[in-house]
């Protein structure tokens, strides 16, 4: 049996159906305070596409809290080069939205080139 996922001692429906304060009381400190001072203009406009229903929602808001509402959306946020495709679960409740798109790539290097080393001047030139 699948065990219920909950938020704090709250079931999925019980999350969709309170307000904001309440759901705001839950959250973690650092949380609270971005919510205090209400969604910017970005924002409340991500959030109404995401009450319209909308399927294309591209946004650069990194900063915006995942609410119960935006659950089991698909959001694409800006890494910083390219949008990166977000669904929403129900785990990212009170996270950001920038923490689940990583803005850094993992450097690859190659083999080392001529003068890297003193060792490297003995191989042949292709």
């Amino acid at each position: 049996m699948a065990k219920e996922f909950t938020y704090k001692g709250k079931n999925t429906e019980e999350l969709k159906k309170m307000g904001s304060d309440d759901f705001l009381k839950l959250t973690t400190s650092r949380i609270r305070r971005s919510m205090k001072r209400k969604f910017t203009e970005q924002q409340k406009k991500v959030l109404q596409k995401v009450r319209k229903g909308d399927k294309n929602i591209r946004t650069h808001c990194r900063d915006m809290v995942i609410v119960p509402e935006m659950v089991g959306t698909l959001l694409k946020v800006h890494s910083g080069k390219e949008f990166v495709p977000v669904n929403i679960q129900m785990e990212m409740l009170g996270h950001v939205l920038g923490e689940f798109v990583i803005t850094r790539k993992k450097v690859q290097h190659s083999a080392p080139g001529i003068g890297a080393t003193k060792s490297s001047s003995s191989l042949s030139l292709k």
